[in-house]
């Protein structure tokens, strides 16, 4: 506090008395005199430290502010599920360089935002341009400090979008996190290689075991944004997966770009079944689920691995893309209609009630009517338990991208909602089958009085959960308990808990 009523002394600041006040006063007026100028002085630099402090304060605040939120950055994710692995890859090397991160949000407090794009389709460049620019406005308006962009997009499209977007200080490609660590002044920590600060909810995560493709699918630009097929060893992934399963994962999702061409490179064989062996040994994983499956030279020792081992569940993502041989040829899938009966007649035949989800692509260049109706014929037949569609996108540099994208887009949203309306009977019917049967159900989340959960049949986000009364029934959020199915819609199964 401010001293009251204080008189800053004379400019003669140092204590000296004169000879006139020697000569005409007294010892004890000569002390008297000289104590009170002594106060004075005191009072002055009192004051004038508190000054001083109160400026020093003032700028240290400041200046502590603004490190605050130089240090503190927003990860932005888009797109698909290995996104979400190399976002907790950076965050986790950024927390290791005592860095102050959040996921998905940006509060008032942020000084750096990373987003981390998608550039698959269009509907997906769509999604990161425009959060792009979105965040190109907070920062020139003065709301951020600094914005990169990382990704498939900046890979694909970096000299573009640094000349159409100047606000972003720099764009990185998918493989470039030691450059980016570098411009944020942080080091590339080699000891944080096994460790991953997970996004997901803390009982499932992925586990991402290559990076790239080696495959030419006509229609594909993943090659162009990531690169040729690299696998991770499989010590790097059990080590991994162990301190997964140390911090309370239970369900493991395998994810790549092609799951099945594991090890061809470092192992010069397809060692995917061999890493389900040792993944399916880490104590405390209780799931182990495979997305990602292409079915050309499916290695179908994958399926005898998964039925040796109750942790593997009893689920096989296998993208098919088209069932007419003509289109299959002109994607260059190196698979025919026949080939595909036959793989997936044997993989039923060896885990009967085994799910298979699958995608389709419609519209790809020269797709007639015709091509289109044994398209829809093979899904009948075939029965998937989980299906998506895609319309197809014109992508540059893919080989596609060469012949004319002559399906209207009209025509491929009408052959996408057919395609989807035949799978919604199929969805419906099976998931009838299920009312009356008990199934072992982790619990993902509460959500308006109601648990939501998942069957081992069924991957997070993109297929069927099992819906439970939370008034009726407890369950514990990222737990497992045993549900009875009472009743079921096309993309939903509800039920109660058996104690």
């Amino acid at each position: 506090m401010y001293l009251n009523n204080f008189k800053f002394p004379s400019n003669n600041h140092h204590l000296s008395l004169n000879k006139a006040d020697l000569s005409h006063r007294t010892y004890t007026n000569v002390v008297s005199l000289f104590y009170q100028k002594y106060c004075d002085y005191l009072k002055w630099m009192i004051f004038s430290f508190q000054i001083f402090y109160r400026i020093f304060n003032l700028i240290y605040i400041i200046l502590r502010a603004r490190t605050l939120k130089e240090n503190k950055v927003s990860v932005i994710t888009l797109g698909c599920s290995k996104n979400v692995v190399d976002s907790e890859n950076l965050i986790t090397q950024l927390k290791g360089n005592e860095f102050d991160v959040q996921h998905d949000r940006v509060s008032d407090d942020t000084g750096i935002v990373i987003i981390n794009t998608c550039g698959f389709i269009d509907l997906a460049k769509e999604e990161s341009i425009n959060t792009i620019l979105k965040y190109a406005k907070v920062k020139t308006e003065g709301g951020i400090d600094k914005l990169y962009v990382t990704g498939c997009l900046s890979q694909r499209y970096k000299d573009n979008l640094e000349e159409a977007i100047p606000e972003v200080d720099a764009f990185f490609g998918t493989l470039e996190l030691p450059k980016l660590l570098n411009t944020l002044e942080a080091d590339y920590k080699h000891e944080l290689l096994g460790e991953r600060i997970i996004t997901t909810p803390s009982h499932f995560a992925f586990l991402k075991i290559s990076e790239g493709c080696n495959r030419t699918c006509a229609f594909c630009a993943i090659p162009l944004m990531r690169g040729g097929h690299v696998s991770k060893p499989k010590e790097t992934l059990v080590t991994e997966a162990r301190n997964l399963a140390r911090y309370g994962v239970k369900e493991l999702i395998l994810i790549a770009q092609e799951l099945t061409y594991y090890g061809l490179d470092i192992y010069k064989k397809r060692a995917l079944p061999e890493l389900l062996e040792q993944l399916a040994a880490v104590d405390g994983i209780e799931w182990i689920r495979l997305q990602y499956a292409y079915p050309s030279k499916f290695p179908i020792e994958i399926i005898d691995v998964m039925k040796r081992h109750p942790n593997i569940c009893n689920y096989l993502d296998l993208p098919l893309q088209h069932a007419s041989d003509k289109i299959l040829t002109a994607m260059k899938r190196q698979i025919t209609q026949q080939q595909t009966r036959e793989l997936i007649r044997d993989i039923r035949a060896r885990i009967p009630g085994i799910a298979l989800r699958t995608t389709f692509i419609v519209g790809f260049p020269g797709e007639t009517d015709e091509d289109f109706e044994q398209l829809c014929d093979f899904v009948r037949e075939m029965r998937f338990d989980r299906l998506g569609v895609f319309r197809y996108s014109h992508e540059e540099d893919t080989a596609a991208f060469l012949t004319e994208d002559d399906v209207p887009e009209e025509i491929k949203a009408e052959r996408a909602n057919t395609l989807m309306a035949i799978q919604q009977e199929i969805s419906l019917e099976l998931n009838q089958t299920k009312i009356g049967k008990k199934f072992k159900v982790l619990i993902d989340r509460l959500e308006s009085g109601f648990y939501y959960g998942r069957t081992e049949f069924d991957s997070v986000e993109v297929d069927n959960e099992v819906i439970i009364d939370a008034s009726k029934n407890y369950c514990s959020v990222g737990g497992f308990c045993d549900v009875l199915i009472e009743d079921a819609t096309e993309y939903d199964l509800i039920g109660h808990v058996i104690v």
